[in-house]
């Protein structure tokens, strides 16, 4: 059985280093917060490491679930986790990061020996609880894939193989645009409706057992933002990355579309206003109030 390492403690990191360590994985974790990193093992009965280098030499497979794609080369090259990995070591990247980045640094580690899949997930906190998320796979080699495969489903009880390296990552911004612009739809629709002197619980009803039907009908705005909530767990910093990343993909690929580049100005204005650590619910409030 592969030694486990897993780079990232947050409020991802936490439940699925812990899903790794009960099924039984030899698992060493590392965070910036070296404390964090060291009280959480305690709880799930995993080892940590105080430095990189200590990590890298107690890992054969690498887990990184990391605010961006940049913070991961950072931590593999810059930080030289991947110098202390032996030849013949693998990296999931499980983080949202830039599909094209995750390609150029494809290369980069190959050369020094060590494998590269992507492996992004959906299903947030309680599905990373639960160990039920959906996972997007994109690799260059089958081999690396299978090797991947049974460290995954510790985690998540989906695996799809979206093609080659960086599909994965290409696949979760696309997918996070789409949640994000069904929000930005429904959140357009309340205000209008509001102004107009409709009651926006009354229309989130009717939208939830009607062609408007969508994720944030269904599981955001009754709970979280008509309640006044505002606490799906998902912070405004994260999704607005995420659209970015796929507003950038769509313009790396030299055509230009419009409902992708509205929905980035959009949320790229709620993060101006209100910062990415709140939560992206409330992204609502900044354009209901907007001039």
């Amino acid at each position: 059985m592969d030694r486990i390492g897993f780079v990232g403690i947050g409020n991802m990191g936490r439940p699925m280093s812990a899903n790794l360590a009960k099924a039984g994985f030899p698992l060493t974790l590392y965070d910036a917060n070296v404390e964090a990193a060291k009280a959480h093992a305690a709880t799930i009965g995993a080892a940590s490491a105080a430095t990189l280098a200590e990590f890298g030499a107690a890992c054969d497979v690498v887990v990184t679930m990391l605010p961006t794609g940049r913070i991961v080369r950072e931590v593999m090259l810059d930080g030289g986790l991947a110098a202390a990995l032996a030849p013949g070591s693998m990296l999931i990247d499980m983080s949202s990061s830039d599909p094209i980045g995750s390609r150029d640094l494809g290369p980069l580690l190959a050369g020094r020996g060590i494998g590269f899949v992507d492996a992004p997930v959906s299903g947030a906190v309680p599905r990373a609880v639960a160990g039920t998320l959906t996972i997007m796979l994109g690799s260059d080699d089958p081999a690396l894939s299978e090797r991947a495969r049974p460290v995954l489903m510790a985690m998540g009880n989906r695996v799809f193989e979206t093609g080659t390296l960086g599909t994965g990552h290409a696949m979760k911004a696309l997918n996070n645009f789409v949640a994000a612009a069904g929000f930005a739809a429904v959140a357009e629709a309340l205000i209008v409706a509001g102004r107009f002197g409709l009651d926006p619980k009354v229309a989130v009803e009717i939208m939830n057992v009607s062609t408007g039907r969508n994720f944030s009908t269904e599981n955001v705005f009754a709970q979280h933002v008509l309640s006044g909530d505002f606490a799906t767990g998902f912070a405004l910093g994260l999704l607005a990355k995420d659209v970015g990343i796929a507003a950038d993909l769509a313009d790396a690929m030299g055509k230009p579309l419009p409902i992708v580049e509205e929905t980035n100005r959009w949320w790229q204005a709620a993060l101006d206003r209100l910062g990415p650590t709140i939560d992206h619910s409330a992204a609502f409030k900044a354009w209901q109030s907007k001039d």
